[in-house]
């Protein structure tokens, strides 16, 4: 890979690895620390890295880097966590782009990186087991479950009045 194929490569997919990341752990300023460290380890292995293969090295790249930051998270207490169930309004509207991220949240956590990359980044079954490390047909079942959970979350009349 050449600095200019570097250098669009960050144009081009940055805004895309960043809504990939902000999606799953929804903190802007670690989702931008992960970006940059995925730009960071991409740099230090350009001659290695293939141009017409970067952006999918990126996004692995970017997976990967927030399963470790979700794992050195998990094992962090924090004491001001608050239950926002008792300090919510119960009025109901209809927002379904809110309801999708709250069926997505409550998805394993494999489902929802399948999902993502596949209907919000577009990326195909093969890229998305690259990205992943799973098979095709094990990235095609965890999308279809996805998808199915979500129809059956955002399909219930209650749910969306």
């Amino acid at each position: 890979m050449e600095l200019a194929d570097y250098n669009n490569c960050v144009e081009t997919h940055a805004d895309g690895v960043y809504r990939f990341i902000i999606k799953q752990i929804k903190d802007k300023d670690a989702a931008k620390d992960i970006v940059q460290d995925s730009f960071e380890k991409m740099w230090r292995k350009i001659d290695s890295i293939d141009a017409q293969k970067a952006k999918t090295y990126l996004f692995t790249t970017a997976y990967h880097t927030m399963i470790d930051y979700t794992r050195k998270q998990s094992k962090k207490t924090n004491l001001k966590e608050v239950d926002y169930n008792t300090h919510s309004h119960t009025m109901q509207y209809s927002d379904l782009k809110e309801l999708l991220n709250q069926g997505l949240d409550q998805l394993p956590e494999i489902q929802k990186t399948v999902l993502l990359l596949r209907d919000y980044e577009g990326y195909d079954y093969e890229e998305i087991a690259r990205i992943t490390g799973l098979n095709d047909s094990q990235v095609k079942v965890y999308i279809f479950r996805g998808r199915t959970f979500l129809k059956n979350y955002i399909g219930r009349m209650e749910a969306v009045i």
